[in-house]
C-alpha cells in the first residue's frame, strides 16, 4: 500500500523533548527532536539520529546546519549516517544534520525571529543562550541542555564559508585540547587554524564545558561540492575508527596540512566589482597583488595587496564587495 502524504513528508518516527543515549537500547534511532514552539505554537523539531553499540565507547555527537545557508556541512553529516547503516558500533553516535530550521528554510546564515521586537541572529554566537531569553537564546538553550551536551564525550560542527567566499576543508581546534588536536589532523584537512574560540560559539562551550571539539568548514556557503563532502566524510569516518567506535585502520596524515596560529583578512576599502587573483592555498608574498577592485563603470578603483607572507584560506567567489566585505583571508 503506498504511503500517505504525511507518511512521505513527516515519517512517523518517535517525538522525544530531550534525549539521553545511555538509556537507548544498542541500534539505529531515528527520533524527531522538539527543540522549541514557532510564533503560533506549533512545534519546531529536528531530525536526530543515533547509532548506538552494545559495548560502551566514546559518544560523539555530530550537528551541521547551525548557519542555514552552509548546505554542504549539511550533506556531510546525512552522508556519514548512510555510511554507518549496518556498521557495528562501540560507543555511540549522535547526528543532528539541520539545526537552524529558520536559516535553512530561507537559506540564510541566521536564525530568524517572529518576534515583532527581535532582528535575525547569528545562533552560532548566543550558545549555551538562557531558559528566558528571546526565541533564538531559547532555541540555543533547548539544543545545549537537552540534546548535545547530555550525549557528547566528543563534538564535531560542520560549516561551510559564509555565502560570497570559499574555503578549503579548513579545521578550527583549540591546541591547548589534546583531542581537539587529534580530532583535527584526523580530518586530513588543507588547513587547521589553532583557535581557542570566542564567546557563543558551540565548539568554545563544548571545550569549556569539558568536551573536546572541533569545527569542520567545507567549502562555499549555498553550492554544493561533492568532492569536499567526500573528503570531509571520510575524515569523519577517520576520526570513528581512531577512537575505535567503528572498526578499520586509522588513515595517517603526517604534515599534510598547513597549520597556523594567525589569520588576517582583507577587506574591500569600499564598495564595487571585485576580481580575485589568487587560489586556494595558494602561498602569496608581500606586497603580492591579490584582487582588482572595479566601479560600475568597469575602471579600476582599488588594487588588493597582501600585507605578508602567507596562504590564501578564503576568497571571495561573488564578485559584488560592500565596504567591509571579505575579499581574502590569508593564514600564517
Amino acid at each position: 500500500m503506498p504511503k500517505s502524504l504525511n507518511e512521505c513528508i513527516i515519517p512517523m518516527y518517535p517525538t522525544i523533548q530531550a534525549l539521553d543515549v545511555d538509556l537507548l537500547d544498542a541500534g539505529e534511532h531515528k527520533f524527531w527532536f522538539a527543540v522549541a514552539t514557532d510564533a503560533i505554537g506549533h512545534p519546531q523539531v529536528l531530525p536526530v539520529r543515533v547509532f548506538k553499540g552494545d559495548k560502551p565507547g566514546k559518544r560523539i555527537v555530530i550537528t551541521a546546519g547551525i548557519h542555514g545557508d552552509e548546505q554542504n556541512g549539511i550533506l556531510t553529516a546525512q552522508n556519514l549516517a548512510r555510511e554507518l547503516e549496518g556498521k557495528t558500533i562501540t560507543g555511540c553516535v549522535t547526528i543532528v544534520p539541520t539545526v537552524n530550521l529558520s536559516g535553512i528554510a530561507r537559506h540564510s546564515r541566521d536564525f530568524h525571529s517572529a518576534a515583532p521586537d527581535s532582528s535575525s541572529a547569528n545562533l552560532n554566537r548566543i550558545f549555551p543562550g538562557s531558559a528566558s531569553g528571546d526565541d533564538a537564546s531559547r532555541y540555543a538553550y533547548s539544543l545545549w541542555e537537552n540534546l548535545l551536551k547530555p550525549n557528547a564525550d566528543l563534538a564535531i560542527d560542520l560549516h561551510t564559508q559564509t555565502s560570497g567566499s570559499a574555503y578549503p576543508l579548513y579545521v578550527f581546534a583549540d591546541y591547548r585540547i589534546d583531542d581537539a588536536i587529534r580530532m583535527a589532523r584526523l580530518i586530513h584537512p588543507d588547513v587547521i587554524l589553532n583557535d581557542p574560540g570566542d564567546p557563543g560559539i558551540l565548539e568554545t562551550v563544548y571545550n569549556r564545558a569539558g568536551i573536546p571539539s572541533i569545527t569542520i568548514e567545507i567549502g562555499v556557503g549555498r553550492y554544493t561540492d561533492l568532492s569536499l563532502i567526500a573528503r570531509a566524510s571520510r575524515g569523519l569516518v577517520n576520526v570513528l575508527r581512531n577512537y575505535n567506535v567503528i572498526e578499520g585502520v586509522t588513515e595517517e596524515c603526517i604534515n599534510c596540512c598547513v597549520e597556523g596560529n594567525n589569520i588576517t583578512s582583507i577587506r574591500a576599502e569600499q564598495g564595487g566589482f571585485v576580481i580575485c587573483h589568487v587560489e586556494l592555498m595558494q602561498k602569496v608574498e608581500k606586497d603580492q597583488i591579490l584582487a582588482t577592485q572595479y566601479n560600475s563603470f568597469g575602471d579600476e578603483i582599488h588594487c588588493y595587496r597582501s600585507p605578508l607572507n602567507g596562504t590564501v584560506i578564503s576568497h571571495n567567489v561573488e564578485s559584488v564587495r560592500a565596504p567591509g566585505s571579505l575579499v581574502v583571508r590569508l593564514i600564517h
